[in-house]
């Protein structure tokens, strides 16, 4: 971290934040994170590596405002998520961010189409799921993705390469400050990961938004323009 005018213009920031687990009656207890302190900025691709147990994984978390850092201070957009109501968080959560899980579960709603999956951040800010411009939008990104046609299909009529690419359609359907991946080609086939990449690429170098990708794959973090490793809860 080098200054406070970059801290403010970053699209996201951490300022010493530790995540500490069970030290509840004196024990011993986890630490997660460790005073981790790093500034990414608005535009960029951003890898997080480290080996099982790092704290990458929860370095993400609280990134996201998924969970919160025992102390310290994260900031999306220069919005300090500390202060944040669970149902302010929600709402930030929902307009400013997209997510990218590695489980596939996760990603997609079984119930829903394939359409009604992308615009479904769109519908929950209260947008009108039969509106022309939701509809429209829907359309244009699943066609970015290579999936033109399929929209009235369910999410189980999809390959794993494909519902990934269906969810950065809806990672990216709000126009959010950052998109955070959290292992997003972990169970695909090199092909596959290759074009879920391409497209997370793209988001940055067409749409100028923000990724922060958490990976264990040195394939998909060559994609990335900046590599920070953690190890044992610190960035190295």
């Amino acid at each position: 971290m080098n200054t406070v005018t970059e801290v403010r213009s970053a699209a996201l920031s951490l300022e010493s934040v530790s995540r500490h687990y069970g030290r509840r009656g004196g024990g011993r207890g986890t630490t997660a994170l460790d005073t981790v302190s790093c500034a990414v900025p608005a535009g960029s691709f951003t890898a997080v590596v480290g080996p099982s147990g790092s704290g990458k994984s929860t370095f993400l978390q609280c990134a996201a405002g998924l969970d919160r850092p025992t102390s310290g201070t994260v900031r999306i957009g220069g919005t300090d998520l500390g202060p944040l109501s669970e149902a302010a968080l929600t709402r930030l959560r929902r307009d400013r961010v997209g997510f990218v899980f590695q489980s596939h579960a996760l990603n997609l709603v079984p119930s829903l189409s394939i359409e009604e999956n992308v615009v479904l951040p769109l519908v929950l800010a209260g947008a009108d799921p039969a509106g022309a411009g939701v509809l429209a939008r829907g359309r244009e990104l699943l066609t970015r993705v290579g999936l033109a046609g399929r929209g009235k299909d369910g999410p189980s009529t999809l390959s794993g390469g494909q519902q990934q690419r269906v969810a950065v359609a809806r990672a990216l359907v709000t126009e959010p400050d950052v998109i955070f991946a959290d292992e997003p080609t972990a169970s695909l086939d090199p092909e596959s990961a290759a074009l879920v990449m391409a497209l997370l690429r793209d988001a940055v170098r067409v749409d100028g938004r923000t990724v922060v990708m958490v990976t264990h794959d040195p394939v998909a973090a060559s994609w990335a323009d900046t590599v920070l490793t953690m190890d044992g809860g610190r960035l190295r």
